[in-house]
């Protein structure tokens, strides 16, 4: 009997066929008849690394490759701790399993249409008060606390630990200039980051001792348009939905504004002031330090990738300095040095 699914052991075994249906859709067929599903309903959302589909009925299923089960267990850990607890709505979880060897999910389906395709047309009033609603929701999330985390909780400052060591390298290895890569050692040797009983708004951390990961709020950590849902009503637009919380993981909360700046606000800076304040940071705050550190946790992100940032965002001519870089891709401290 042939498997259900492809083998794909690894990410490099499973990013060639990702997007092939005909090797996924036995599988998944076999995944929703288990679910009671009509597999003939089943459509496939365009966007996502994963396979995710429109299930009817409300529902979303989403398919893990054999690697990914730790994501799987996250993103289910993640919505049961979130879940009626946000400003904005989130998915419930109806059945997490696996089959073939491979995971799954089965969410609600949110309502309402992807920021990334609505934001041309949203007006600048709608998108000031979107990153109101998202600075609103995300202080909700981080104010989460509770054994629900727990699943969720890793050594936050080993974390911090490995990713400084691997900067430079795991840069080099995404294809940036040498002319960049130089500067990161010193960049991140420069720049205190705050331990567990600083950072946040308004507030200072002087110093990076450990303390315990447990004081550590639940991080998204990729929160872009492309995983956020607006809906237009007779009061203008609002969110209607934060998804994809695969990579969730607890840490400080400033990691979280990495894809804030680059993904939401996207180097609008009155945006993203205004998301940072609804957040909570006091408006002294929002200065050239808290630039600085966000562009540090962006060379300490798990999914950093600075030749790419580079090309969503390109710098002004002249710009060849990593302060300048935070300068322009998040302006919250005035003209950067060049």
């Amino acid at each position: 009997m042939a498997p259900l699914f492809p083998d794909a052991p690894a990410l490099e075994d499973f990013e060639p066929l990702s997007r092939n249906e005909t090797l996924l859709r036995p599988g998944v067929d076999a995944v929703a008849r288990s679910l009671g599903l009509d597999p003939d309903r089943l459509r496939r959302f365009p966007d996502g690394s994963l396979p995710v589909y429109a299930a009817g009925g409300g529902r979303v299923l989403k398919i893990y490759p054999p690697f990914d089960l730790p994501a799987r267990d996250r993103e289910a850990a993640a919505l049961r701790a979130v879940a009626g607890r946000l400003t904005v709505p989130t998915p419930g979880v109806h059945a997490r399993g696996e089959l073939g060897g491979w995971g799954y999910l089965l969410m609600d389906r949110l309502r309402g249409e992807s920021l990334a395709a609505e934001w041309p047309r949203i007006p600048d009033p709608g998108r000031r008060r979107l990153a109101e609603a998202l600075g609103e929701a995300l202080a909700s999330l981080h104010a989460l606390r509770g054994d629900g985390l727990d699943p969720l909780r890793g050594d936050w400052h080993a974390f911090v630990a490995e990713q400084r060591l691997t900067a430079v390298d795991r840069q080099r290895a995404r294809g940036l200039d040498e002319h960049w890569l130089a500067q990161i050692p010193e960049f991140l040797r420069g720049l205190p980051l705050p331990g567990p009983a600083g950072g946040g708004p308004g507030r200072r951390a002087p110093d990076c001792s450990p303390g315990p990961s447990a004081d550590l709020p639940l991080l998204h950590t990729e929160v872009m348009r492309e995983h956020l849902l607006v809906e237009e009503g007779p009061r203008g637009w609002r969110l209607s939905g934060l998804f994809d919380f695969e990579p969730a993981m607890t840490g400080e909360p400033e990691y979280e504004f990495v894809a804030v700046g680059l993904f939401v606000s996207c180097g609008e800076v009155e945006l993203l002031r205004r998301a940072l304040r609804a957040y909570g940071y006091a408006e002294a705050s929002l200065d050239a330090d808290l630039e600085r550190r966000l562009l540090a946790y962006a060379l300490l992100h798990r999914y950093s990738h600075l030749p790419w940032y580079l090309q969503r965002l390109p710098p002004p001519p002249g710009a060849r300095t990593l302060e300048a870089l935070a300068s322009h891709w998040w302006g919250l401290g005035g003209a950067a040095a060049l």
